[in-house]
């Protein structure tokens, strides 16, 4: 009888102290609360988006170290697309109660082979112990990732179509990355696409052998004989510019033609024996 009495005493002592535990995590404080506004509602495949995140530290936060933010982009049934995940621009273990962080990151959409709508649920983790804080959002959050968006995902022709002329060498593929592509260009190069006849932007995403030049690499964008922007290609990280295009720059005709001048180019040596001026990762003419 004792013996069994000791089992029962234990097996409802392991009980209640996983009930606890249970309800510890339940009743563990939210650290924020998160949100995410979008630039569009409606988002071809391929084109830029801006995406403003946001934490309203709580009052009586107490953030013990240095948390990445995880955006997950998914089909409604939960099936993931692509993710976001990224250190916030102010570390978390700076983020002080009652404070509100607030930031933009552009980011071109993947080419994934889905059309339709979309959700992204946000949280905090540590990527050394897979521990997620707890925020305040979504009551249904499972997982501690919380949903802050949605948007309808369109298809890639509903973006300007561009054509990669001469002066640009083959794309190339990264060994460990089949999403991240890039072209090389030459001396000078030419990206040919409808004339849209009203005010846009071209977004150009770039690095540069830094290494290479003192002073940097001089890089001139124009159309036609109108420069739209100059810049000094001084990153070696993938860096994204953008450049505000009225009508009359874009020109009268059907087509129009966007034009890269580098002033100095390098080869690389060996059996590469190309002529190279700067690396493109993103080339993107959007319309207003």
């Amino acid at each position: 009888m004792r013996t069994r009495f000791s089992v029962v005493v234990t097996v409802l002592a392991a009980t209640l102290l996983m009930a606890g535990c249970g309800s510890k995590e339940e009743k563990e404080p939210a650290v924020a609360t998160a949100g995410l506004t979008m630039s569009h509602e409606r988002v071809p495949i391929g084109s830029p988006l801006k995406l403003t995140y946001s934490f309203d530290v709580a009052p009586n936060a107490r953030i013990d170290g240095d948390y990445w933010v995880f955006a997950h982009v998914l089909e409604p049934d939960g099936e993931q697309l692509w993710t976001d995940d990224h250190l916030p621009p102010t570390p978390t273990s700076k983020w002080t109660p009652g404070q509100k962080v607030e930031y933009t990151r552009t980011v071109f959409v993947p080419n994934y082979p889905y059309i339709g709508p979309a959700i992204v649920k946000l949280g905090l983790y540590d990527p050394k112990t897979g521990r997620r804080l707890t925020l305040a959002g979504d009551a249904s959050a499972t997982r501690k990732e919380y949903q802050v968006a949605k948007f309808e995902l369109q298809p890639q022709s509903e973006n300007i179509f561009l054509i990669f002329k001469e002066g640009w060498h083959p794309a190339e593929v990264a060994g460990n990355d089949p999403n991240t592509e890039w072209q090389w260009t030459k001396k000078s190069a030419t990206i040919s696409f409808r004339n849209p006849k009203k005010d846009g932007t071209v977004y150009l995403e770039y690095s540069a052998r830094v290494d290479k030049f003192t002073p940097p690499q001089q890089v001139t964008l124009r159309i036609g004989d109108q420069q739209i922007g100059t810049f000094a290609a001084t990153s070696r990280d993938r860096t994204l510019l953008t450049f505000p295009v009225t009508a009359a720059q874009f020109g009268t005709g059907d087509v129009a033609e966007l034009i890269l001048d580098v002033d100095k180019t390098f080869t690389p040596g060996g059996a590469d024996t190309r002529e190279l001026g700067i690396q493109v990762f993103h080339a993107f003419v959007d319309a207003k």
